[in-house]
Protein backbone atom coordinates (compact mmCIF):
# COMPACT_ATOMS: atom_id res chain seq x y z
CA UNK A 1 0.00 0.00 0.00
CA UNK A 2 1.56 3.31 -1.07
CA UNK A 3 2.27 6.06 1.42
CA UNK A 4 0.10 9.14 1.31
CA UNK A 5 1.50 12.61 0.68
CA UNK A 6 1.13 13.44 4.37
CA UNK A 7 3.08 10.33 5.39
CA UNK A 8 5.83 11.14 2.90
CA UNK A 9 6.04 14.71 4.24
CA UNK A 10 6.27 13.44 7.84
CA UNK A 11 8.96 10.96 6.86
CA UNK A 12 10.95 13.75 5.22
CA UNK A 13 10.62 15.89 8.34
CA UNK A 14 11.82 13.01 10.53
CA UNK A 15 14.84 12.54 8.27
CA UNK A 16 15.74 16.23 8.51
CA UNK A 17 15.35 16.16 12.30
CA UNK A 18 17.63 13.12 12.51
CA UNK A 19 20.31 14.89 10.46
CA UNK A 20 20.10 17.98 12.68
CA UNK A 21 20.11 15.98 15.91
CA UNK A 22 22.87 13.47 15.17
CA UNK A 23 24.92 14.28 12.03
CA UNK A 24 27.47 11.55 12.74
CA UNK A 25 24.77 8.87 12.79
CA UNK A 26 23.21 10.38 9.66
CA UNK A 27 26.53 10.27 7.81
CA UNK A 28 26.83 6.61 8.79
CA UNK A 29 23.48 5.92 7.18
CA UNK A 30 24.35 7.73 3.95
CA UNK A 31 25.97 4.73 2.36
CA UNK A 32 29.60 4.76 3.35
CA UNK A 33 29.08 1.39 5.01
CA UNK A 34 27.75 -0.01 1.73
CA UNK A 35 30.82 1.15 -0.17
CA UNK A 36 33.10 -0.35 2.44
CA UNK A 37 31.27 -3.67 2.38
CA UNK A 38 31.38 -3.69 -1.42
CA UNK A 39 35.14 -3.18 -1.35
CA UNK A 40 35.46 -5.93 1.23
CA UNK A 41 33.39 -8.32 -0.91
CA UNK A 42 35.53 -7.53 -3.95
CA UNK A 43 38.72 -8.16 -1.96
CA UNK A 44 37.35 -11.47 -0.66
CA UNK A 45 36.30 -12.45 -4.18
CA UNK A 46 39.77 -11.64 -5.54
CA UNK A 47 41.47 -13.64 -2.80
CA UNK A 48 39.06 -16.54 -3.35
CA UNK A 49 39.68 -16.48 -7.09
CA UNK A 50 43.45 -16.56 -6.60
CA UNK A 51 43.09 -19.40 -4.10
CA UNK A 52 40.87 -21.23 -6.57
CA UNK A 53 43.47 -20.95 -9.34
CA UNK A 54 46.10 -22.26 -6.93
CA UNK A 55 43.92 -25.20 -5.95
CA UNK A 56 43.16 -25.89 -9.60
CA UNK A 57 46.84 -26.15 -10.46
CA UNK A 58 47.56 -28.23 -7.37
CA UNK A 59 44.68 -30.49 -8.37
CA UNK A 60 46.17 -30.98 -11.83
CA UNK A 61 49.46 -32.07 -10.25
CA UNK A 62 48.05 -34.19 -7.40
CA UNK A 63 44.42 -35.30 -6.97
CA UNK A 64 41.61 -34.49 -9.39
CA UNK A 65 39.06 -33.58 -6.68
CA UNK A 66 41.31 -30.77 -5.41
CA UNK A 67 41.10 -29.25 -8.89
CA UNK A 68 37.30 -29.47 -8.83
CA UNK A 69 37.22 -27.69 -5.46
CA UNK A 70 39.49 -24.99 -6.92
CA UNK A 71 37.26 -24.56 -9.95
CA UNK A 72 34.12 -24.28 -7.82
CA UNK A 73 35.87 -21.72 -5.59
CA UNK A 74 36.89 -19.71 -8.68
CA UNK A 75 33.34 -19.83 -10.01
CA UNK A 76 31.83 -18.69 -6.71
CA UNK A 77 34.37 -15.89 -6.35
CA UNK A 78 33.73 -14.64 -9.88
CA UNK A 79 29.98 -14.69 -9.23
CA UNK A 80 30.41 -12.72 -6.01
CA UNK A 81 32.62 -10.14 -7.73
CA UNK A 82 30.29 -9.68 -10.70
CA UNK A 83 27.19 -9.33 -8.52
CA UNK A 84 28.98 -6.74 -6.39
CA UNK A 85 30.08 -4.77 -9.44
CA UNK A 86 26.59 -4.86 -10.95
CA UNK A 87 25.05 -3.69 -7.68
CA UNK A 88 27.48 -0.78 -7.50
CA UNK A 89 26.80 0.17 -11.13
CA UNK A 90 23.05 0.02 -10.59
CA UNK A 91 23.35 2.26 -7.55
CA UNK A 92 25.47 4.75 -9.49
CA UNK A 93 23.05 4.78 -12.42
CA UNK A 94 19.98 5.36 -10.22
CA UNK A 95 18.31 8.52 -11.56
CA UNK A 96 16.87 9.32 -8.14
CA UNK A 97 20.35 9.43 -6.56
CA UNK A 98 21.04 12.93 -7.89
CA UNK A 99 17.69 14.30 -6.76
CA UNK A 100 18.02 13.02 -3.21
CA UNK A 101 17.48 15.14 -0.17
CA UNK A 102 20.54 17.27 0.73
CA UNK A 103 20.95 15.17 3.86
CA UNK A 104 21.67 12.14 1.68
CA UNK A 105 18.51 10.35 2.72
CA UNK A 106 15.83 9.37 0.25
CA UNK A 107 12.29 8.41 1.06
CA UNK A 108 10.64 5.47 -0.60
CA UNK A 109 8.19 6.59 -3.25
CA UNK A 110 5.12 5.45 -1.39
CA UNK A 111 6.35 1.88 -1.27
CA UNK A 112 6.12 1.57 -5.05
CA UNK A 113 8.90 0.48 -7.31
CA UNK A 114 9.21 3.09 -10.01
CA UNK A 115 11.90 2.29 -12.50
CA UNK A 116 11.85 3.76 -15.94
CA UNK A 117 12.95 0.53 -17.55
CA UNK A 118 9.88 -1.24 -16.19
CA UNK A 119 7.53 1.60 -17.04
CA UNK A 120 8.08 1.10 -20.77
CA UNK A 121 7.40 -2.62 -20.65
CA UNK A 122 3.65 -2.23 -20.28
CA UNK A 123 3.42 -0.38 -23.57
CA UNK A 124 5.57 -2.92 -25.42
CA UNK A 125 3.75 -5.93 -24.04
CA UNK A 126 0.43 -5.53 -25.86
CA UNK A 127 1.89 -5.55 -29.40
CA UNK A 128 4.04 -8.57 -28.54
CA UNK A 129 1.02 -10.52 -27.30
CA UNK A 130 -0.96 -9.47 -30.35
CA UNK A 131 1.82 -10.74 -32.63
CA UNK A 132 1.90 -14.04 -30.76
CA UNK A 133 -1.88 -14.42 -31.08
CA UNK A 134 -1.68 -13.67 -34.79
CA UNK A 135 1.06 -16.29 -35.28
CA UNK A 136 -1.00 -18.85 -33.38
CA UNK A 137 -4.07 -18.14 -35.54
CA UNK A 138 -2.01 -18.52 -38.75
CA UNK A 139 -0.60 -21.84 -37.58
CA UNK A 140 -4.04 -23.20 -36.79
CA UNK A 141 -5.39 -22.05 -40.16
CA UNK A 142 -2.47 -23.63 -42.07
CA UNK A 143 -3.00 -26.99 -40.41
CA UNK A 144 -0.26 -27.06 -37.83
CA UNK A 145 3.34 -26.08 -37.48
Amino acid sequence: MPLSEEELRLLDQMERALVEEDPKFASTLRGTAMRTSARRRLAIAGFGFALGITLLFVGVLTEWYVGIVGFVLMLGSATLALSTIRTRQAAAADPRAGSAHPSGFTSIDGGRRTRRSRAGRGRDRAPFLERMDERWRRRRENGGF
